[in-house]
């Protein structure tokens, strides 16, 4: 198996591989009496829909919200927030096998990535389930994996932020809070995103499907009107509510916001969603004008729903309230008065002649309301008109070559069956039978119809086929669309009850189809006299006839359409189009039962917004519509994921297994797990299969010459499939259980690296077997060319030297000569020689006195370079000298000054630098160090030897130099403390010894006579001394003996002599004499 440096963690269960750790889907099997099979298709009774339910159960109760059926993922809404979520999670799910690791909505969307990738196959996810099973989400997570995941291009970044922000875009104008949902979709959104062929997103487009016009003006109780309304309102800037005449924070006072009674909600927050669309605005690519456009056609709908009417007492209907419509009018950009005259009177045109004829109080209301949704569903077509000019790629020489993919993305309404069930719901759950349908064909009839084809036996599953239902809905001439479209335009007093009248006459017989009239005695008291009931294949619905020619009618009173036309709105101008004052063709299915109508079929936008072509005919538009969506996602490898809502009461940890089940029911799951565990996990074309799984194979590799047939036979007899791992058909190979597929993937991940090094190799030798004959033909010439102009030089060389060889010798013959031109180039030789000889041997520092030699005719020349050379160098010496060797050459120049020449030992002391102090602050005792107080620095300190004046005893102690005078320390007591003004000499002798005397005034009562001192680095501190004291001219240096005085005006004398070593003794004749040797290092 294949090393992965990766974790996964499954509820803390890992397993460890080959040094990695990896999660197997076999890992959990252990623990399926509690967390259930992660893969429906291992479940022991299969058949037991119970055994299903228990299933999603048990995983529901461990936060285990994905379960698959093979390739299906099931996702059940946890109505909280996962930490399943995150890049990190990402990453584990990136380029990894569909099985291998845990149920995830990442490895659906990494699984379709990979497909779009390596097969060059569009895909699209399609993404089912009722209102509030997380179908919204689920596309929000398909999308955030792409954009995260996927590489980048230079240009890609704000293709993807635009795909991300499109969708708060979008729901704030397309969602609403419902029964069963705070965020319920309205409207039906397919969505392409479009790859480059490196995998990189680079473009997007989306389809809208039925949106909820009638939300608009109408809303159950406990629901709310579209979010962008509420959003406006609660967090629009003041100046622009202002401008829009509309009132802060305060819904209840607009018509069409308060029939739901239910303004704000808790799970919702208005403000927050209206940064974020703000934000998203931005990204998309509004402008300030587009985006304040876009808010006036919001605030007119309010407006429009508080214009109210009243009727005189002639019945004469007029406008009760004149503020709307003044705000009306200036947010549309149309005249008030046409507007007022356009919501109380309609236009009629006849035989070419235009009548008006005042409206009823129901009938202006009415128009009212049409006008409202007409704005409403337009410019939400406009806007997702908007988006896709975002998303389209730009590059249009790069979009025509073939090298970009697609995925799509299907989030539709769910199969709805309310209390009361109207148009809406019989399109919406008209639109899941396509759906089942589409899924039936693809997975269910096509799974049999496949093995069929390639011969290969399995057990025959039952299903139901609903096809007979589509066609009782949409078949031409016969269906429910066809004849409620025949209803709406025919002559005559039509209504909704002639309608259900005419759908008993036509479809009377049909097995899926019940009415009141034609029920039995049990199943009539199940369905009201103005119902129609249909079979659908989730189970029986009841629809309710009212509305239904008026909804699919949709229409808009003609006057109303002249003075939208007329707008001064660029949205509404794009809206409503002056074609459709003109445009009187009926839809396609009337159009075909009406002998004395033959126009073409027009072209139409896939969305449920009417388009004028088709006369306003909603039911036929959405048809025609969705049988396009069919075409697209037939064009397309499907992948599929069921949204299952647990509970109606959105509460977090609750199962309902009743409402389970019948989601179940209409989702299909069961009749597509019976079918995967019939048949195959696993099929392939021999061709495809053989190409990817041929480097396995010796005998396959690199190409198979023979029959597909025989090299597939041969590849897995090589790869130990047994018999009951797969089966051979006509053109495919069948592989029953993934675990053989992910074997064989990972065998051929393991051969990857050979692959890799075998091509790499191929190609470095012809490639550099190709670059060697050109680098060789390049050599060749360059060469030949450098050969000749080597050849030219050398002999222009050779006469130039022969030329100087000659002047060199005539030169040199007459360099006694004046200067002439015969010996001017010796004699500038001559110069530059020696110019150049003193470039590389210049002085290195002040004391290298060495010097070239120079010829007699640069004598002068050489002395004066000389000295400029030294001072340079004296300059260059003082300039980088720092202060602290500046004082030790002071003192150094001291010390010569006053020894050198007159003291033996001075010469080895020359080299050794002098020290700031001998005695650190520690070695001085405190008791001294508190006496002299720290506002007396000692300057210098040193340990000496004192003799005494009489018998001369050795004593020692610390001499200090202080700031005023000189410190004779023994131990804690300063024996003797000598000014500087009265000392008055040093006497030292020539030897090399290290005895020196200081003289002070006999006079002077404090003094007991001249101090015989011993220091074994007397010239250190004898410079020190006489620095600070300022007697550098005051030391006294003897040859042969010292005399000094003692206390009542005696002398004492110190007599000096060489010997071998030094020497300290009394003589006889009461001298000290001290015998020093010629050759001690003493400073």
């Amino acid at each position: 198996m294949r090393e992965r440096e990766r974790r996964m963690r499954y509820l803390g269960r890992e397993v460890e591989v080959e040094g990695g750790v990896r999660l197997v889907m076999e890992s959990t099997l252990s623990a399926r009496d509690r967390v259930g099979v992660q893969d429906f298709l291992l479940l022991e009774n299969y058949s037991s829909e119970a055994a299903f339910i228990e299933n999603l159960r048990r995983r529901y109760r461990e936060n285990l919200i994905y379960t698959y059926i093979g390739s299906v993922l099931v996702s059940v809404n946890p109505y909280r927030e996962l930490e399943i979520y995150s890049k990190q999670h990402m990453e584990r799910y990136r380029g990894v096998n569909f099985y291998e690791i845990s149920p995830h909505i990442y490895a659906l969307a990494d699984n379709s990535y990979r497909a779009v990738r390596t097969e060059r196959k569009d895909q699209c996810i399609l993404i089912s389930g009722e209102s509030g099973a997380g179908k919204t989400e689920a596309s929000k997570k398909i999308l955030q994996y792409y954009t995260t995941m996927c590489p980048t291009r230079d240009n890609t970044h704000s293709i993807r932020e635009r795909l991300l922000q499109s969708t708060p875009v979008l729901e704030a104008f397309g969602n609403a809070k419902t029964l069963r949902n705070d965020n319920s979709s309205r409207f039906g959104k397919y969505m392409d995103v479009q790859f480059d062929y490196k995998g990189a997103p680079i473009g997007g487009h989306i389809l809208n499907y039925l949106l909820e016009k009638s939300r608009v003006v109408h809303q159950n109780h406990g629901e709310r009107n579209f979010h962008i309304f509420y959003q406006l309102l609660e967090s629009g800037d003041s100046a622009l509510l202002l401008r829009l005449g509309l009132e802060k924070n305060i819904p209840q006072q607009y018509h069409y916001l308060v029939k739901g009674c239910c303004p704000r909600v808790s799970s919702i927050s208005d403000k927050n969603s209206w940064k974020i669309i703000s934000k998203a605005f931005t990204v998309i690519g509004f402008n300030e004008d587009e985006v304040e456009e876009l808010l006036k056609v919001v605030a007119s709908v309010l407006h429009l729903g508080n214009t109210q009417f009243g009727e005189d007492e002639y019945g004469m209907t007029h406008l009760t309230t004149e503020t709307p419509v003044k705000y009306l009018s200036e947010l549309l950009g149309v005249k008030g008065s046409s507007l007022s005259v356009a919501l109380t009177h309609k236009k009629i045109v006849a035989k070419g002649e235009e009548m008006i004829g005042p409206l009823s109080l129901e009938q202006a209301l009415s128009g009212r309301d049409a006008l409202a949704k007409a704005i409403y569903g337009r410019t939400f077509t406009w806007l997702v008109q908007k988006i896709n000019q975002s998303l389209a790629f730009q590059d249009e020489v790069y979009y025509t070559s073939k090298c970009s993919s697609v995925i799509g993305l299907l989030d539709i309404y769910g199969f709805e069956v309310f209390q009361h069930n109207s148009f809406e719901q019989f399109c919406i759950n008209y639109c899941n039978e396509k759906l089942q349908q589409l899924f039936i064909e693809l997975t269910l009839k096509s799974e049999q119809e496949e093995y069929e084809a390639e011969g290969i036996g399995w057990e025959t599953v039952e299903y139901f086929n609903n096809k007979i239902i589509c066609d009782l809905v949409e078949e031409k001439f016969k269906g429910i669309i066809a004849i409620l479209d025949e209803e709406c335009l025919r002559p005559g007093d039509a209504s909704d009850i002639t309608f259900l009248e005419k759908l008993e006459d036509r479809l009377g017989g049909h097995a899926h189809f019940v009415t009141h009239k034609l029920a039995n005695g049990k199943t009539r008291k199940a369905v009201g006299r103005e119902e129609f009931r249909l079979l659908h294949y989730a189970g029986e619905v009841n629809y309710n006839v009212n509305g239904f020619l008026d909804k699919n009618n949709d229409l808009l009173y003609r006057n109303l359409k002249e003075v939208m036309c007329q707008s001064r709105n660029r949205i509404v101008k794009q809206c409503f189009s002056t074609d459709e004052l003109v445009d009187q063709r009926r839809p396609e299915t009337v159009r075909q039962t009406n002998a004395h109508t033959h126009t073409r079929t027009h072209t139409h936008t896939h969305t449920f917004t009417l388009s004028p072509l088709l006369c306003g005919q909603a039911a036929t538009q959405f048809k025609l519509s969705l049988a396009k969506l069919m075409e697209i996602l037939m064009s397309k490898e499907p992948s599929y994921i069921r949204c299952i809502k647990p509970n109606d009461a959105k509460q977090p940890g609750k199962f309902e297994e009743v409402l389970v089940r019948h989601q179940v029911k209409y989702l299909g799951l069961m009749e597509n797990l019976r079918v995967r565990r019939a048949g195959f996990a696993y099929r392939r074309s021999f061709e495809a299969f053989l190409q990817r799984y041929k480097p396995l194979c010796p005998d396959t590799w690199p190409n198979w010459q023979g029959e597909l047939y025989d090299g597939v036979s041969i590849l897995v007899q090589h790869l130990n499939y047994k018999p009951e791992e797969y089966k051979l058909g006509r053109s495919k190979i069948f592989i029953r259980f993934p675990k053989t597929l992910f074997l064989t993937e990972d065998a051929l991940e393991m051969k990857k690296p050979t692959i890799s090094i075998i091509l790499q190799k191929n190609w470095r030798g012809y490639r550099e077997r190709a670059k060697y004959h050109r680098i060789r033909h390049a050599v060749i010439v360059i060469q030949s060319w450098w050969r000749g102009v080597k050849g030219r030089r050398r002999a222009k060389r050779r006469r130039q030297a022969a030329d100087t060889i000659r002047s060199l010798i005539k030169g040199f013959i007459l360099r006694q000569e004046p200067r002439c031109p015969d010996n001017e180039y010796f004699l500038d030789h001559v110069r530059f020689s020696f110019l150049m000889t003193i470039k590389r041997n210049l002085p290195k520092s002040v004391l290298d006195r060495t010097w070239p030699r120079p010829p007699p005719s640069l004598t002068e020349a050489s002395a004066y370079l000389h000295r400029l050379c030294i001072r340079n160098l004296v300059n260059d010496y003082c300039r980088k000298i720092q202060p602290e060797w500046k004082n030790q050459l002071e003192q150094k120049v001291v010390a010569s000054g006053i020894f050198k020449g007159q003291k033996d030992n001075y010469p080895q002391s020359v080299p050794r630098l002098f020290v700031g102090t001998r005695l650190e602050n520690e070695e001085i005792n405190l008791k001294v160090r508190q006496t002299l107080g720290s506002d007396n620095r000692v300057k210098y300190g040193v340990a000496v030897t004192k003799y005494d004046r009489h018998g001369y005893r050795p004593r020692p102690r610390q001499l200090l130099l202080m700031g005023s005078g000189i410190i004779l320390v023994q131990e804690s007591k300063i024996k003797q403390r000598i000014d500087y003004s009265s000392l008055l000499g040093i006497s030292v002798s020539s030897f090399s010894d290290g005895f020196f005397v200081l003289h002070v005034p006999t006079t002077d009562s404090k003094q007991k006579g001249d101090l015989v001192l011993q220091c074994d680095h007397v010239i250190e501190a004898v410079t020190k001394l006489a620095i600070v004291a300022d007697k550098i001219h005051n030391v006294n240096i003897s040859q042969d003996s010292i005399k000094f005085a003692i206390a009542r005006g005696k002398e004492g004398v110190i007599d000096f002599t060489y010997g071998a070593e030094l020497r300290v003794v009394k003589t006889k004749n009461g001298h000290l004499t001290v015998t020093a040797p010629q050759n001690v290092s003493s400073i």
